[in-house]
Formats: structure tokens, C-alpha cells, sequence
């Protein structure tokens, strides 16, 4: 039996994503026993980038859609960068609101590099410890986070890495807190911020 047995996991992305944030960590998720959900506010393909080599990467078929995807039917859910992926989903109604559902869940989420802009936009991230690629600190700070140079960082089921190069810790972390579930705590904090 692997370690995540029966667990599924939806990958939130569009165009531009970072083909590496996508493509390693879904395929970490997937040895370890999880079933991968591609998640896109259009259904059909994406097309992914290599950012900092300015070239095109792959295109990945989407699994559902954000008009048919219900956080109820995952166990976690996984925010990959590059600049234009979540650029283009931070400014998603759709995209931002699961985001927040997910967040109030408690479920574990883990995000990229770039992913944190949609965390900004879903207004979670206030009192909450969290790395991200450089350029994104002033946006966390403003949010309310406190951002960190490490290269993996788990606040209460959220966990946050910088680049491609930490993708390996970043899974590794991901899995563990997939395995521990749904993070009680975070879920009753987040309804009182909203009450």
C-alpha cells in the first residue's frame, strides 16, 4: 500500500504554468498512491512554459473543470507557479473562491513559486508563515503573511516552496501533510475571520 491510498488531490492551473511545478510534483503525488485531478477554469488543454528559458513546454489535458470541481471531492490541493498561470487565475472569481474554500477546509494546500498571487487575492494568508519566489514578498507582507527564504515552509497544512529546485522537499512535505489530513485548527481560525 502506498502512502497516499484513496487520497486525490486537485492541481488548480491554467495557461503559462511552470511545466517543472506541474509536472514533478503531480508525478511525486501520483508514486505515492494519489490520484491527480488537473483543474482549470476552461475545459480542453493547457498549455504549459519554462519561464526563465522563455520557451513553450507541453500541454496537459484537464481533468475538470472549476464549474465542475467540488473541494468536498478532494483531500488536497496543490498551486503550481510561473508567472502567467496564477497571474491568470488570482483574477478568477471562480479560481479565487476555490482557493478560499479550500483554505476554510483546512484541507492541505501546497504552492509554488508564483502560486501564493491566488492565496493573496483569496484573502488567506493573513498571520500565516509562507515562502514563495522573491519578487512576491511585498504582495505576502501586504496580505498579512510573513514571508521566509527557505526552501520549504508548512504552516498549519500549507506548504510553500520558491522554485523548481525545491521541489523535492516541497512534495516530500506535501505528502506528509496529506497523509496527517485536515488541519482543524486553520479551518476554525478561518471561520472566524469570517464571522
Amino acid at each position: 500500500m502506498s502512502e497516499l491510498d484513496g487520497k486525490t488531490v486537485a492541481i488548480l492551473a491554467t495557461h503559462m504554468v511552470e511545466e517543472a511545478e506541474l509536472v514533478d510534483p503531480m508525478r511525486i503525488l501520483a508514486d505515492a498512491g494519489a490520484e491527480t485531478v488537473l483543474v482549470a477554469p476552461e475545459g480542453g488543454e493547457i498549455q504549459s512554459f519554462h519561464d526563465l528559458e522563455r520557451s513553450f513546454g507541453d500541454t496537459y489535458a484537464v481533468d475538470a473543470t472549476l464549474d465542475d470541481a467540488r473541494v468536498g471531492d478532494f483531500d488536497a490541493l496543490m498551486l503550481p507557479g510561473g508567472v502567467g498561470n496564477p497571474d491568470q487565475l488570482r483574477t478568477n472569481d471562480r479560481a479565487v473562491g476555490f482557493v478560499r474554500e479550500f483554505f476554510e477546509s483546512g484541507k492541505p494546500i501546497g504552492v509554488i513559486c508564483h502560486g501564493p498571487w491566488t492565496l493573496v487575492e483569496a484573502g488567506v494568508l493573513r498571520g500565516r508563515t509562507i515562502t514563495s519566489w522573491p519578487s512576491l514578498q511585498t504582495d505576502i507582507r501586504n496580505a498579512g503573511g510573513e514571508w521566509v527564504d527557505q526552501e520549504v515552509v508548512v504552516d498549519q497544512g500549507l506548504v510553500s516552496s520558491r522554485k523548481p529546485d525545491d521541489i523535492p522537499a516541497f512534495a516530500a512535505k506535501l505528502i506528509e501533510e496529506i497523509r496527517e489530513g485536515r488541519h482543524a485548527n486553520r479551518a476554525a481560525a478561518s471561520a472566524a475571520a469570517g464571522a
